[in-house]
């Protein structure tokens, strides 16, 4: 049996910018405006910056195992930036660039400590909580759309999940059932090449992860992930389909953003392991931060002080959200909230244990105590 695969396609491949950040011949610009454009910049560093941040806080002890972004941004900040932001959007747990883009506060650095309240404040933002058992909120990103659907509510939902996800039960069912019921449903992958150490072409034998959409009756688009302006511009074509289509019935969409993670696929993985550093150097030449900032420089939009600013901005900005989440005093109740429907006598032995624990020595004692 030949272990080959088939190699997507590039003929396909919805891009505006090319690798150097001009715009491709016989591409169309999304019609933003110039602050717009230069926020999705700005947040794209942003999150660039708190990823950097994030690794070295796991590294030191302060957070706990942590999925790195490096080379995702592009997608995660255009693609929120399609939606509404009454629009629900579900991710799986890698997608810290469409929180940014939502607004993070310090609330979103306390899921990665082990806070619940994290997961409670997404909701805030209309993101579902968290997930972190692969493609499980697929079926709960159709259930959302078409309940919207019945109630006449035009919120659209829009699922983010990786290419290893497309191997699970639940990817097909979410799908199949989108298609048979009209559910109002953005099914993005971010397809970044491994889950975990296992290379796309391992995960399925088609040619592409978009053309699975034929399956299910309806649509599905490939899109270069690294770069934010093409990833705007397919979904809010999708957006579209599913909150307001031109005629017809609203519709579901397939998303495959093509992209790389330059880092590990969590802090606990060693990806030297699988791939080598010539291959993350190729990808990095589709970098979308500096592909955006050249765009950006060509329109007179960004010079060199404007971009010092914005990384200071930004070093303020992570700055504080750390502090804000360090400063969190953790409640000895809400570690064990969702360990039973009702406290057993051992869990009530545990906690009356740890308030003593609080009273006579403070809160450094619960972090110490094993």
């Amino acid at each position: 049996m030949s272990d080959e695969r088939p190699v997507s396609p590039d003929d396909d491949l919805v891009q505006v910018l090319d690798q150097e950040g001009r715009v491709r011949d016989g591409a169309t610009v999304p019609d933003l405006s110039d602050e717009t454009l230069v926020d999705m910049y700005a947040q794209m560093r942003l999150a660039r910056h708190l990823d950097e941040r994030a690794v070295s806080l796991q590294r030191q002890g302060r957070l706990g195992t942590y999925p790195p972004l490096a080379g995702q941004e592009g997608a995660q900040i255009g693609s929120t930036h399609a939606l509404r932001d009454d629009d629900w959007i579900l991710d799986q747990y890698r997608e810290h660039g469409a929180v940014v883009a939502r607004g993070i506060e310090p609330e979103y650095l306390l899921y990665w400590k082990g806070h619940e309240v994290g997961n409670a404040w997404l909701a805030s933002r209309n993101i579902f909580p968290l997930n972190i058992s692969i493609a499980s909120h697929l079926p709960h990103a159709t259930g959302m759309a078409w309940a919207a659907r019945l109630q006449g509510d035009d919120r659209v939902a829009c699922c983010h999940f990786g290419d290893g996800a497309t191997s699970e039960g639940d990817f097909h069912e979410a799908l199949n059932f989108a298609g048979v019921f009209d559910a109002p449903a953005i099914f993005f992958c971010n397809n970044n090449q491994y889950a975990i150490s296992v290379p796309r072409e391992r995960q399925t034998a088609s040619a592409t992860i978009a053309e699975k959409a034929d399956a299910y009756g309806f649509d599905g688009v490939r899109v270069d992930g690294m770069d934010p302006l093409a990833v705007y511009q397919v979904t809010e074509a999708a957006v579209q389909k599913a909150r307001d289509p031109d005629e017809g019935e609203l519709r579901p969409t397939l998303i495959e953003a093509e992209m790389y993670r330059y880092g590990a696929h969590t802090t606990a993985d060693d990806p030297s392991k699988y791939r080598d550093d010539a291959d993350v150097e190729r990808w990095r030449e589709r970098d979308p931060i500096p592909r955006m900032e050249a765009f950006l420089r060509d329109r007179d939009l960004l010079d060199d002080e404007r971009v010092e600013a914005i990384e200071e901005r930004n070093r303020e900005r992570v700055a504080d959200l750390i502090e804000g989440a360090e400063a969190y005093e953790p409640d000895v109740d809400e570690w064990f909230e969702h360990a039973y429907a009702e406290p057993t006598a051992g869990v009530r032995e545990q906690q009356q244990y740890l308030r003593e624990l609080r009273e006579l020595h403070g809160d450094d004692a619960l972090l110490r105590d094993e």
